[in-house]
């Protein structure tokens, strides 16, 4: 195999001018979004030293997606997915603007900065089911998965950057100019979307208001291959996700060290750009479904493996592995949403897809910090593991048309 296949498959930003403009944008606008996030929860901090004031930013970023995501998901599908998108952006940003405002004013309690946090993760809501259709209406069928990672090694590199820089700005500039340049970089994701022809639905589009959502969730009932893709989903991140059991399996094993505790959510975003680099022949290879069980199930075999390490190095490379076997597994699950949802659904159901992803490792850290107070830290890790490979090896096997690709060549599934 040449190295040029190896590689990632970049064959998008040559075919499709328009998705080239909607990954630089969303890039640029990414980055802003990391750097919003750590500030949010700097000046939460500085301003009331509560772990539970930074607990409730979290909250202030989940409820509204949980809440708001399936009816949004209904309205992209009933409307211009173009024009819902840009709505969405514009609201964003003025939410990013008020917040530069506060910033530099200095004036407003910490429940008012936790109310233009919500507020702007409603509009998020609403726009990320209306991008969801983006790229199957852009990109022709078998690069689908290829844009899809092009998306997610951008999205890992800007979590690398965009943390590390807000700490430099924050220090240099304060918070007003960190809130104010994430205000500045939705606009050029609304520059990568203003150009879009318009996006109607294609079939028929959805009913008004709950009925639209309970078709949404009849669909994926019934949809045997997108329905596991999320079931393995859930698994992995309900039953091990890691990241609140790092200071502790830290303290355990690594003597506290703050450098090593801090390597670990490193670790994983290496891993998760590593792997989308090197994603050509998975992407080529047009078989989702196996991808993404493989995948996860390396996912909790890596943390079974990191809950027994005893050496720092061993488990930072452990950590490594898991990042690269997530990312592969997301942009796999992502994949056969896109190619296997018909587009009058494909709102909703990527609505559903963010819940998941949302969800799923919010209650896998409360998972985790349960059963480490009944045990430790690493018994909880290398039980999670176990219990992800079980849940995985249930769903492919319970599920073989998953087993027999997911791709856009397989048969028409069944309830």
């Amino acid at each position: 195999m040449s190295l040029a296949r190896s590689l990632l498959d970049v064959r998008p930003l040559r075919t499709s001018p328009a998705f080239k403009r909607l990954l630089i944008g969303r890039t640029v606008s990414v980055l802003g979004g990391f750097m919003t996030m750590v500030t949010v929860m700097f000046q939460v901090w500085d301003t009331t030293h509560s772990t539970a004031w930074t607990g409730a930013v979290g909250l202030a970023q989940a409820l509204p997606l949980v809440v708001f995501g399936l009816f949004a998901g209904a309205w992209a599908d009933r409307a211009d997915r173009r024009r819902v998108y840009l709505t969405a952006t514009v609201g964003q940003a003025a939410c990013s603007a008020l917040l530069a405002v506060q910033g530099f004013t200095g004036h407003v309690p910490v429940g008012g900065v936790l109310l233009l946090v919500a507020v702007q993760s409603a509009f998020g809501a609403l726009g990320a089911p209306a991008a969801g259709v983006f790229l199957p209406r852009l990109l022709p069928r078998e690069q689908v998965a290829a844009g899809l990672a092009l998306q997610q090694v951008s999205g890992q590199s800007m979590m690398l950057l965009g943390p590390a820089l807000a700490g430099v700005l924050l220090g240099w500039f304060g918070i007003g100019v960190c809130y104010l340049l994430d205000a500045l970089s939705f606009g050029f994701a609304f520059y990568g979307a203003f150009g879009l022809p318009a996006l109607p639905p294609e079939g028929e589009k959805s009913r008004a208001g709950l009925h639209g959502v309970l078709d949404g969730l009849r669909f994926l009932a019934g949809h045997r291959v997108v329905r596991g893709a999320l079931i393995t989903d859930l698994a992995a991140t309900v039953l091990s996700f890691p990241v609140s059991l790092f200071p502790l399996v830290n303290t355990e094993r690594f003597g506290g060290d703050p450098r090593t505790l801090g390597l670990f959510l490193s670790a994983l975003a290496v891993g998760g750009v590593l792997a989308t680099g090197l994603s050509g022949p998975l992407t080529r290879l047009a078989r989702p479904g196996p991808v993404m069980l493989c995948a996860s199930a390396a996912w909790g075999a890596a943390l079974v493996l990191f809950g027994c390490a005893t050496s720092p190095w061993a488990g930072l490379a452990l950590l490594v592995a898991a990042g690269a076997a997530d990312a592969t597994a997301v942009v796999s699950r992502s994949t056969i949403v896109q190619i296997r949802t018909p587009d009058a659904l494909l709102g909703r159901v990527t609505a559903a897809e963010q819940i998941v992803g949302q969800a799923g490792p919010s209650l896998g850290n409360v998972r985790g910090g349960l059963l480490a107070g009944w045990t430790s830290g690493a018994t909880a890790l290398v039980a999670g593991g176990v219990l992800c490979v079980l849940a995985v090896a249930g769903v492919a096997a319970s599920t073989p048309e998953l087993r027999a690709g997911g791709g856009p060549a397989a048969e028409p599934d069944g309830a």
